[in-house]
């Protein structure tokens, strides 16, 4: 331990004795959202937030399967590190885990101690600061779907559906759920302090919907990523596995994850009310509406971010695929609900489970950001049931095809970072070109019997 520790951490290491602590388990997003950790015993927490914890800045680059991929600044720099500083202001104790705190951390380049362009909280942290300038602070209200599966040495991929059982849309209790995995799940995320608000049993079998309650943008993303992690974590404590794969069933729909949107003036005023304004949205929220739309084909690269996300899209999925926007209309892509006055907001309904908060959050407050400055208005709302290509354009249909968009959105790219570009889009088309040389399931059952 460090021998004389800043006042402040030492109040947090006293904090700490108190409830009985002894590991803090230091986590971070990467690229695609997934937490990367260290677990520090508390004895050397001071000397840790001193002098950082020291990670190999490939884990950035670094697939699914524990492959790195040559992306700019790692291999080609022999694996270099970024140094990551535990945030103790995000300290909590872990319900299921007696003894164990959670914090997020910052990272930094170790040699000038400026921020890691594929950092994900950072990119978030870089929007929100233009925000400022116009004196606006975004608010976000997540709402995310998983699916629950169990063992099955049977099944194909070794997993099975829990509790699967049709027609159960928007139910709570047994009746699909009959270990009552939501209501415990629920329960330790409210004493995790995640300010979850409720969850149901979602469209599909085996799936749930757990909501977070609206807070600024970062926090709001952050939360989301500890719930994604935490999630996760319970469901492997039931011998279960929890997905937020985009589409991880061809019988059943995919995962959303929709984000509620707004903006607080400098005065706590909601920036997108204006009860004499067109739809009774403000010029603000008209603006960062049009904004969405415009950059949506770039928008999809980080909101449907995988392959296997694009599956989730179609007819009559209720997944939106088609450039639009409605009055309290959910086939539309973006809906405004119907409140007004201090509820005013639109929620973005195109993001998949998959996507990492940081990065969605980002790049739709980025887009919304432009459509502010450039004082777009929308297109008419969306009359009736959408999905219609005759009245709407259609979204990229592949990831390659929203890569393409994202790296041709000059504007967008422009606020979100050359460095973070180049990194996504370096990750993401090596994704594609691993995908295209494995041979799946399908082409095996399609041509082997026959050709």
């Amino acid at each position: 331990m460090s021998a004389h520790p800043p006042p402040a951490v030492r109040e947090h290491l006293a904090r700490l004795a108190e409830q009985g602590i002894d590991v803090v388990r230091v986590v971070y997003p990467d690229l695609i959202g997934t937490d990367r950790a260290r677990d520090v015993l508390v004895d050397h927490l001071a000397a840790a937030c001193e002098h950082g914890l020291a990670f190999c800045r490939a884990v950035y680059h670094t697939t699914p399967q524990g492959d790195v991929v040559p992306v700019e600044g790692g291999l080609d720099r022999g694996l270099p590190d970024v140094t990551v500083w535990p945030d103790l202001s995000t300290l909590r104790p872990l319900p299921w885990e007696p003894g164990v705190a959670w914090c997020l951390a910052d990272v930094r380049d170790p040699a000038d101690g400026s921020r890691v362009a594929e950092s994900p909280r950072d990119l978030l942290r870089g929007v929100l600061e233009r925000y400022a300038e116009h004196g606006l602070r975004p608010v976000a209200g997540p709402e995310l779907e998983y699916f629950l599966c169990e063992p099955d040495p049977a099944a194909p991929n070794g997993w099975r559906r829990y509790a699967d059982a049709p027609g159960l849309v928007y139910t709570a209790g047994r009746r699909g759920d009959p270990d009552g995995h939501l209501l415990s799940t629920l329960r330790r995320l409210r004493d995790l302090g995640l300010d979850v608000s409720m969850g149901n049993h979602e469209f599909s079998s085996g799936q749930f919907e757990i909501n977070l309650v609206h807070s600024g943008a970062l926090d709001a993303a952050d939360r989301t990523f500890l719930f994604k992690s935490a999630v996760k974590e319970l469901a492997r404590g039931e011998g279960r596995l929890a997905t937020f794969m985009a589409k991880p069933f061809n019988d059943e729909g995919g995962s959303g994850f929709h984000l509620h949107l707004s903006c607080l003036a400098d005065d706590d005023s909601n920036a997108f009310d204006d009860p004499s304004a067109p739809y009774g949205l403000s010029a603000t929220a008209r603006h960062a509406l049009a904004g969405v739309l415009a950059h949506a084909p770039a928008l999809a690269a980080l909101a449907n971010p995988t392959i296997n996300s694009y599956k989730r899209f179609g007819p009559d999925t209720l997944a939106p695929w088609l450039i639009d926007w409605g009055l309290d209309n959910r086939s539309a892509m973006l809906r405004v609900p119907p409140e007004r006055g201090p509820g005013a907001r639109f929620e973005l309904r195109l993001g998949d489970a998959s996507a990492n908060p940081y990065l969605l959050l980002a790049g739709t407050l980025a887009a919304m950001l432009l459509g502010l400055r450039a004082g777009q208005e929308p297109s008419a709302p969306l009359e009736g049931y959408g999905y219609d290509t005759s009245r709407a354009a259609v979204l990229p249909m592949t990831l390659a095809d929203a890569l393409d968009a994202l790296e041709a959105d000059s504007e967008l790219t422009e606020l979100l970072g050359k460095g973070f570009t180049a990194s996504y889009l370096a990750y993401k088309r090596n994704e594609i070109e691993r995908f295209h040389r494995h041979v799946t399931d399908w082409e095996f059952v399609e041509y082997a019997h026959h050709l």
